[in-house]
């Protein structure tokens, strides 16, 4: 975040000298001044939300720059908000989400520091274009956005070509112009016990590589089926067929924001309508019914959905307990092929 604002202060303080009132920002409708006093319009709003936990709407406060701010305060306005949105990132706790209407009417610490970081990126973009300045930002923060609130664009050469094709400012070779866009935050389920957090491309990545993913495991790692699952995830992402609500979701225990597994469907429903599932537990959180409260709350969810008949499991034939699973969670034997079999449950 601080990386982002600085960016941004660099290079548009060596145009203070200008009217920025007098110039459009860009393909935007505002003019430059209007601009920046978005940008820090936005950082204040996502603190907020933050640090008082809104869970149904927006705070409601006006923000808005003092008449006679001229273009270098308007730069210190972006640069403090900027710093309290930071704070409020950090001192969020990791498990805590607020109120954002894009697209589950939710966000973490971790999607609103996205949102902070695509907010100056790509106002800052505006106005320089609006001035006739360069700007490209560090590609590690363009990267850092669309790998968290931008799961569906598939990458491109360079990650800022991406995001401002992604955003409508730009092209790129071989895909068509984007006239309409809006980024989307990972989603999440509850059940008596778990919270089902969306696995983003950002947190596959990690555990793939055998990383955390941000989190604190039961037994202290993810188990190597998540791992496995994670990485057809990252592979899904590359190609530009990862769906955020078809993907990987780690189970976490409410109670002590533990860690004990991953379920997801393995893609997104075919034709047919059917869909299948996959879990996969830690050894140490075995045996207290996580996995059947999860799935029945993820096939339930997937056959709410327009198009989904069926949810599909598949385990192995010697894998007794995994078959109880299934059973308990509603899922009746539908075929055996080659030591595996297939359970179903049908909407």
């Amino acid at each position: 975040m601080e990386e982002a604002v600085a960016d941004c202060v660099t290079a548009l303080g060596a145009v203070t000298d200008r009217n920025w009132e007098e110039v459009r920002a860009g393909r935007l409708e505002w003019d430059c001044r209007r601009t920046a006093e978005h940008i820090a319009s936005d950082f204040i709003a996502y603190a907020a939300q933050l640090a008082g936990r809104a869970q149904d709407a927006y705070t409601p406060f006006a923000f808005g720059l003092d008449e006679d701010t001229d273009n270098t305060g308007a730069l210190q306005v972006i640069t403090t908000t900027g710093a309290l949105l930071a704070a409020a990132v950090r001192t969020t706790p990791r498990a805590a989400r607020a109120f954002h209407p894009y697209p589950y009417r939710h966000a973490n610490r971790e999607g609103f520091a996205a949102m902070g970081v695509a907010e100056v990126l790509l106002h800052t973009h505006d106005i320089a274009e609006g001035l006739g300045i360069g700007y490209e930002p560090p590609a590690g923060l363009a990267s850092f956005v669309l790998t968290r609130i931008f799961p569906r664009v598939r990458p491109g050469p360079e990650p800022w070509p991406t995001l401002l094709w992604a955003t409508g400012r730009g092209d790129l070779p071989g895909r068509e112009p984007v006239t309409a866009w809006k980024w989307s935050n990972n989603p999440v389920l509850r059940s008596e016990r778990l919270t089902l957090e969306g696995v983003t491309p950002a947190t596959a990545a990690d555990l793939s590589l055998a990383g955390d993913g941000g989190y604190e495991w039961v037994g202290g790692a993810a188990a190597e089926g998540t791992r496995e699952g994670a990485g057809i995830m990252v592979k899904q992402y590359e190609e530009g067929a990862f769906h955020p609500e078809w993907g990987m979701y780690v189970l976490v225990r409410r109670e002590d924001d533990r860690a004990v597994g991953a379920m997801g469907f393995h893609g997104a429903p075919g034709g047919d309508g059917r869909v299948e599932i996959g879990y996969d537990l830690v050894p140490g959180a075995r045996g207290n019914g996580y996995a059947t409260e999860a799935l029945r709350t993820l096939s339930h969810r997937a056959l709410e959905q327009d198009g989904v008949r069926t949810v599909v499991a598949v385990v192995e034939q010697e894998n007794v307990p995994s078959q109880n699973v299934v059973a308990r969670a509603g899922f009746t034997r539908a075929g055996e092929d080659a030591g595996q079999l297939t359970y179903e449950l049908r909407g």
